[in-house]
């Protein structure tokens, strides 16, 4: 395929440390992450930041939504990258891409947004994360860039290349330090809301019949400190929520998860599954070790963010629809705040690779068990 005339390379973001500077625009001063999220909790009226040791970054989110026009200039100054027809924003959490008419949504506030932007009217969402995760969101008003990077993606999804790369603080260390997370996973109807629980063993029909979809996440073990990790998560399949359900699969919910975590139990310090459909979403509950590390008491651990952050994105190039290059965001500041309380470290872009592979696959993959406890 030719290059569009409104389609222009997308270079590698320059090298920077993480924490400093989460990207550069083009015609624009650069975006720090730091005075993103300060934003965020000053419009939200979050309250005084943590003390002791906190830097100013307060690991609690906003205690009231945004208003319609707080979001737009949050997001108008969330651009980390601009290349023609491309513009990538570093989407803050808790924020979702569509949803009802009446909801207030990114895809809702487009039409000013791309007005800040300088875009036009049908600009669109090409690649974005869930509505708790924070992260990397490409926006496009080209119609031949939007198409040149959806078959882009369907090609990587037919060859499973992972195209995205999240990292992610959990609250246990996964047992093996690195594998494949498979299982089926469907949406079932709990009073009036919908979850993603998983399905050992689908049968062919279920699959058939999309009732089921078969899933797969490659994870590994960046760093972990007495019960936390740090855990770069690469999907090769689609679905709601997966990311946070497979790691309740390996026994090791994300940080800041109030809907799924409350499916792993504890029994004299020992983790299992509870099952899903009897365990109903609620505030995560931390232990005392780690609620001290964090400077928090379970009361406020309600407005704990999700620790699930898109960081890296490929791309295609406009010269070969066989290459590619990465775009990169560094987590937002209340991330980095808790890796430096938990000691966890995350690596510079300096000692990453250029192109993120899959990860290597174990002779074994991790499914749903078959059968899970109950606390009597």
């Amino acid at each position: 395929m030719e290059p569009s005339a409104c389609f222009r390379p997308v270079s590698m973001l320059r090298n920077v440390p993480w924490g400093l500077i989460c990207g550069q625009g083009r015609s624009r001063a650069p975006f720090s992450a730091r005075a993103w999220y300060q934003m965020l909790l000053k419009e939200g009226d979050s309250g005084k930041p943590l003390a002791d040791g906190s830097g100013g970054v307060s690991l609690l989110g906003p205690a009231r939504p945004l208003s319609r026009q707080a979001l737009i200039k949050l997001l108008e100054a969330s651009v980390v990258h601009r290349d023609g027809a491309l513009v990538a924003i570093s989407k803050p959490p808790g924020l979702s891409v569509a949803g009802k008419p009446d909801d207030m949504t990114l895809v809702s506030l487009l039409p000013d947004l791309s007005q800040k932007l300088g875009l036009s009217q049908d600009v669109q969402v090409i690649k974005a994360p869930g509505k708790e995760s924070s992260g990397l969101v490409l926006l496009s008003d080209c119609q031949s860039t939007i198409r040149q990077f959806q078959e882009f993606y369907a090609k990587c999804n037919k060859a499973r290349r992972p195209v995205a790369t999240y990292c992610a603080v959990t609250t246990r260390v996964p047992a093996d330090s690195e594998g494949e997370i498979r299982t089926g996973l469907k949406l079932i109807r709990k009073e009036d809301s919908e979850l993603v629980v998983p399905v050992a063993s689908p049968s062919r029909g279920s699959l058939q019949r999309r009732e089921v979809k078969d899933t797969r996440t490659h994870y590994k073990v960046l760093d972990s400190q007495d019960q936390c990790a740090l855990v770069q998560l690469q999907p090769l399949t689609a679905f709601p929520c997966q990311l946070l359900v497979h790691l309740t699969l390996i026994l090791s919910p994300a940080l800041g998860d109030h809907v799924h975590s409350s499916r792993v139990g504890t029994v004299l310090g020992e983790p299992f599954l509870l099952p899903p459909e009897s365990t109903p979403p609620r505030t995560q509950v931390l232990d005392e070790a780690l609620l001290c590390k964090l400077g928090l008491k379970q009361l406020q651990v309600h407005r704990l963010p999700l620790h699930l952050h898109l960081h890296q994105l490929l791309l295609p190039t406009a010269t070969s629809s066989a290459s590619s290059t990465v775009l990169t965001a560094p987590p937002p500041p209340f991330f980095l705040q808790t890796l430096s309380l938990l000691g966890l470290r995350l690596a510079t872009e300096e000692t990453r690779q250029r192109h993120p592979e899959p990860l290597p696959r174990p002779g074994k993959t991790r499914a749903c068990p078959r059968k899970v406890g109950t606390v009597a």
